[in-house]
């Protein structure tokens, strides 16, 4: 619910591609696996309606010289001007999986080998086509990641009042979004990360779930990090999911604030159920074979504490660092510097940066 400080919603035209390069802004390739309907408006490619089938585009986006971290600068008016804010330069409709293939590929070989990765995100409830797109850019940027980002996009309406439609829209994506992982596991990635925030952790989810009950797990050692982001998914519906899955090989590693104000809202609606991402049973989860990462003592730049994840960017390669080498045996003086021993349950890890003044908390299952 809390939105990028922008007058207005970007529901048309913010994606017009801008001929001119700023001196010192940096352009990312990303490419789009989408449920959303086309749209014909100018400078809009995809609305918050359902299409029949899963469709593809690619898009070069622009961070401007002045960009702050863990922040999009948008455009008042648009396309808005590189020199100050988040712009298209280019972005095409990709005909059919071949294509979006070929595409993906190609973007795979501009790295060198060991660096040939992907980073797919997936939103959450009440975003935008150009939100969606503006933040994983966000994120790729402020992580310097070699990875070629893909965003899966689902059909949600940007309202805060369309809560059954998108739920019912992201339920709706989870065969898409199952060929779209297939997809990317199949290409020359050497590695395919997983990000979902908040309402689009549900469909990533069943897509998962989906995927182990097929069977058919070709190239799943291609999975790396799978990060759920204020998962704004059932606690007993998540059970019952993680039983289906056993637990995971690599865990999957749950990012949350017990201050979430928005699953809270959501927590409600759901009939006092308690959301994944609000869970205050931290053990609880572990004990499922999730890692989570606490970040209630970190301070947000939204309202309802429900983007906090979007400043892990930031502070990516030492968080890396320590769920590569485990979890701090002392739980008040881990030292990324030195190395990160294997620990126990409840250490707290203090990531060494200005933008994240507060303890971030990890905790695993032994």
């Amino acid at each position: 619910m809390s939105l990028a400080a922008c007058a207005s919603r970007p529901e048309s035209g913010y994606l017009s591609p801008v001929a001119v390069m700023a001196p010192g802004a940096v352009d990312h390739t990303l490419l789009v696996a989408t449920t959303r309907e086309r749209d014909s408006r100018p400078g809009t490619l995809f609305n918050g309606e359902r299409a029949g089938t899963v469709d593809y585009a690619e898009i070069t986006v622009s961070v401007p010289p002045t960009h702050r971290e863990s922040e999009i600068e948008w455009a008042s008016t648009p396309p808005g001007d590189p020199n100050a804010v988040f712009v298209v330069r280019s972005e095409d409709y990709l005909d059919g999986d071949k294509a979006f293939v070929q595409a993906l590929n190609a973007e795979l070989a501009k790295r060198s080998p060991g660096k040939r990765k992907i980073l797919l995100f997936i939103h959450g409830f009440n975003t935008m086509f150009a939100e969606g797109l503006y933040r994983l850019t966000q994120i790729a940027h402020d992580a310097k990641s070699p990875a070629v980002p893909v965003l899966f996009t689902w059909a949600s309406r940007g309202k805060p009042t369309a809560y059954v439609y998108d739920t019912n829209s992201a339920t709706a994506a989870r065969d898409e979004l199952e060929h779209t992982l297939r997809l990317l596991l199949a290409s020359n990635a050497e590695e395919v990360n997983v990000l979902a925030h908040s309402m689009g952790n549900w469909v990533t989810v069943e897509a998962f779930r989906q995927i182990k009950i097929s069977g058919n797990l070709d190239q799943v050692s291609k999975l790396g990090y799978v990060f759920l982001a204020a998962p704004d998914i059932d606690i007993d519906v998540f059970k019952s999911q993680m039983r289906r899955f056993g637990k995971p090989q690599k865990p999957f590693y749950i990012v949350l604030s017990k201050d979430d104000k928005a699953l809270w809202l959501s927590r409600t609606i759901g009939g006092g159920v308690t959301r994944v991402g609000d869970n205050p049973d931290t053990a609880e989860l572990a004990a499922l074979g999730a890692t989570v990462i606490d970040l209630t003592d970190v301070k947000a730049n939204d309202s309802t504490n429900h983007d906090k994840f979007d400043q892990l960017a930031a502070v990516a390669p030492e968080l890396r660092s320590v769920l590569a080498q485990g979890i701090a045996a002392n739980p008040r003086a881990a030292d990324l510097g030195g190395g990160v021993p294997q620990g126990a349950l409840g250490a707290v890890v203090s990531l060494p940066i200005t933008l994240i003044g507060a303890p971030i908390r990890i905790i695993a299952n032994q």
